[in-house]
Parts: C-alpha cells; structure tokens; sequence
C-alpha cells in the first residue's frame, strides 16, 4: 500500500510553474531519493509534501491511515539553528509535539519515545549536553531522534549530509539505511546520484525530463546513464 502518492501533481509560485504533471508513489519500506539539477524543483516539492504549499493542480495523498503531522522531517540546518541553546534531550522530545493535541506537557511516554530514540541514534550520552556544543554529525543524530519521534512511518530528509566531512557522511547514510532496514519508509533530498543509486531502492529524477522508478529502471534509462555517467 502507498503511505504517499502524488498524481498529476503541478507545483509552483506566483511568479511561474516549478514542476508539471508529476507521478510517484512512495509505499511501505521504500527509499526514495529525489535527485536533480540546482533550481529542477526539489524543495518545492519537498515543501508540498509536508503541507506547506498546496499544488496548483492535481493531488497529494496519504495512505494506511497516514496523516501529515506523523511524517518525520529533517531539514537542511541554517547556522543559527545549529547554534539552538537548547539540550539535546529538549530537542528530541520536541518531535513529539504533533501527538500531543491539547496537552500542555510532554506525557511519560511522549519521554519514553524521545529515550528510545535517543538510544537508537546512539545519543543517550549528550542528553544534557547544550545541542549547539555538538559536532555537525552528531547534530544531525539528534535531528534524526526528534524525527522519529513524529513518525513511525516515513522520513523526509532534506540534504541530509550537506556540510558533512566524508567519514560522517557515510555514516550517517548507514543510519539511514537501517532505518529503512527496520520499516521505515525515507524519501530523501540529495544532489548527490552516487550514493542515490547506492542506497535508494527508488529513484525521482525531477527537471527538464521527469523519471520515477526503481534504481535498476533508472540505471537503465537514458536519463539515469547521463548522470550517473557523469558523476562517476
């Protein structure tokens, strides 16, 4: 079953469409990388996929009982949020605002949740620590905790290793692997088509040609030759 499909979706601004008639669907267990030129449309279209910008036409839905406030979200970090004077245990826990409707407080399992999440992502050990002492990778764990803690379901990661060194980038699409691993669906924004065609198990090539489908169609499409070509 899809969590998320997109059908004839056109996305744009005032000033002019982004995208025209886009096809995908995202289903249980998938990766998902989206992958194109500078300006194709990425973050329009990761935007509308959080709610934040309706299409101009066609539609965007949710399925097995999926709503949009339990999709897990990293975004790309700004320097001053990097610079957040908040704890890491703060800031994990925060991710389970969209669960708690009126509640006014963070319940004991809202602080069970952002324990095991903390666990997961091998940060127990900063929970006191002020967020903006951390390193970038380890910034980026603590964002990967407070996104679990949204979702059960599926992640959307924007750029999720921009500004990384080589030895934290990979380790951090290891992470993201075996959350995929353990069930959890990832639609990931990267410009980086080598380790899209690495890790994905499906491909959305957005811009002046339009691809989705698996990594080995991709491979095989002219589309996916010319990049991948060109990267290696």
């Amino acid at each position: 079953m899809a969590l998320l499909k997109c059908e004839n979706v056109t996305l744009g601004y005032e000033t002019g469409i982004v995208i025209e008639n886009l096809n995908f669907e995202v289903g249980e267990g998938n990766y998902l990388c989206i992958v194109g030129e500078n300006g194709s449309g990425k973050s329009t279209l990761m935007k509308s996929l959080l709610g934040l910008l309706s299409p101009v036409s066609g539609k965007i839905e949710f399925g097995d009982g999926l709503k949009k406030n339990e999709i897990g979200y990293l975004p790309q970090q700004t320097q001053v949020q990097r610079d957040f004077p908040a704890s890491v245990r703060e800031i994990v826990l925060s991710g389970c605002q969209g669960r708690m409707g009126i509640r006014p407080f963070y319940n004991k399992e809202d602080k069970a949740l952002a324990a095991e999440n903390m666990e997961r992502m091998q940060i127990t050990e900063f929970a006191d620590r002020c967020y903006r002492e951390l390193s970038g990778g380890q910034q980026q764990r603590v964002l990967l905790a407070r996104a679990l803690c949204s979702t059960r379901k599926i992640l959307l990661l924007d750029e999720p290793v921009a500004g990384l060194d080589p030895k934290v980038t990979a380790n951090m699409y290891e992470l993201v692997e075996e959350l995929n691993k353990s069930g959890v669906s990832i639609i990931m924004i990267s410009h980086d088509i080598a380790a899209a065609v690495k890790y994905a198990s499906h491909i959305l090539h957005i811009g002046k040609k339009i691809f989705f489908g698996t990594k080995e169609e991709y491979l095989e499409s002219p589309l996916g030759k010319f990049f991948t070509e060109v990267e290696y």
